[in-house]
């Protein structure tokens, strides 16, 4: 049997689980390098009858699986993943399983990135390296008021921080009732309340169709001129080209980013020639500790579907329910 892990950025795939345990019948190719290209991709894949893949950053959709005829199972890491044609998989008898994943490792990122966007340290540390000093005063969190864009596990612990922090913490999604607000710390508010009050404004969402494109050019532009944007969950949801325009006429003071509309992000793309932007590719759940989640139930997938039991068979990407 062929098994190929796509994606492995960190290469750290094959040290995070044994799978030596899968046997020596198990051929298994390990590829570092991001191919957007479907002809390519197809090339390369149709030989393995089995996928390891990192959550979303390559899509699967049907005309992908469609030329893969070998192809038996893949396996995710995490409980959902979007990019996967669950319909194409299911039309063609290809198992699809998935991972646990930490439930704090993107909201300790997010706050990371906080941190670095208000008080400059990116900035910072490249004049203290260059022989310089202090270049750019940075705010204080304290009596700030912390807007959060989807207030479930995720966006639940970043306003616990923001509480200790001593900021405001006022929250709005779709579906978010005030008694839930109230019992992570936060108040509810409608949507352009949120978007107009924030100093700090932080996203934490799952892109669906309803999500996509949510944060537009009318939301940017209710923010204060001394506002921050964070998105820690999916690129697609803010307009790139509204943010931009933002940051570049200094109508928000900054961003920061650990997600993007393509990823990698493009060399020459404008948030890296910004000056108000601090950047991280899309590292919010890269922890050793959450890979070794990943890979070692990933390999305990593989087992257990050349067995006859396969476990933690996703049946819906968007909710992450399992069959």
């Amino acid at each position: 049997m062929r098994l190929a892990i796509l994606d492995d950025y960190e290469n750290l795939a094959m040290a995070s689980a044994d799978w030596g345990s899968l046997g020596a019948d198990v051929a298994i190719d390990v590829y570092h390098d991001p191919v957007r290209d479907e002809n390519l991709l197809a090339g390369r894949l149709r030989p393995y009858e089995v996928l390891v893949i990192m959550r979303e950053r390559t899509a699967f959709p049907g005309r992908l699986i469609e030329r893969l005829p070998r192809l038996k199972l893949i396996v995710t890491t995490g409980s959902r993943n979007l990019a996967i044609d669950m319909a194409a998989c299911k039309a063609r008898g290809i198992t699809v399983c998935g991972t646990a994943s930490s439930r704090t490792a993107a909201a300790e990122h997010a706050w990371g990135l906080i941190l670095a966007t208000v008080r400059n340290i990116p900035r910072h540390d490249r004049a203290v390296r260059a022989g310089g000093w202090t270049e750019a005063v940075g705010s204080g969190l304290a009596g700030q008021v912390l807007g959060v864009l989807g207030l479930g596990k995720l966006g639940a612990q970043v306003a616990r921080v923001g509480r200790a922090f001593g900021m405001e913490v006022i929250a709005w999604s779709q579906n978010l009732t005030a008694e839930r607000a109230a019992e992570a710390g936060a108040l509810r508010v409608d949507k352009n309340d949120l978007f107009a009050r924030a100093d700090i404004l932080t996203i934490h969402l799952v892109l669906s169709e309803r999500t996509r494109g949510l944060v537009g050019a009318p939301e940017v532009g209710r923010m204060k001129p001394g506002a921050y944007l964070i998105n820690t969950s999916r690129g697609p949801i803010v307009e790139e080209e509204a943010l931009i325009a933002a940051l570049r006429e200094k109508r928000i003071a900054g961003a920061g980013l650990d997600v993007f509309a393509t990823e990698p992000l493009p060399p020459g793309h404008p948030f890296t020639l910004l000056s108000n932007t601090v950047l991280t590719p899309h590292v919010g759940y890269v922890t050793r500790e959450n890979f070794k989640t990943y890979y070692a139930e990933a390999c305990e997938d593989v087992a257990a579907w050349r067995a006859g039991g396969p476990m933690r068979v996703l049946s819906d990407p968007l909710h992450g329910s399992r069959a």
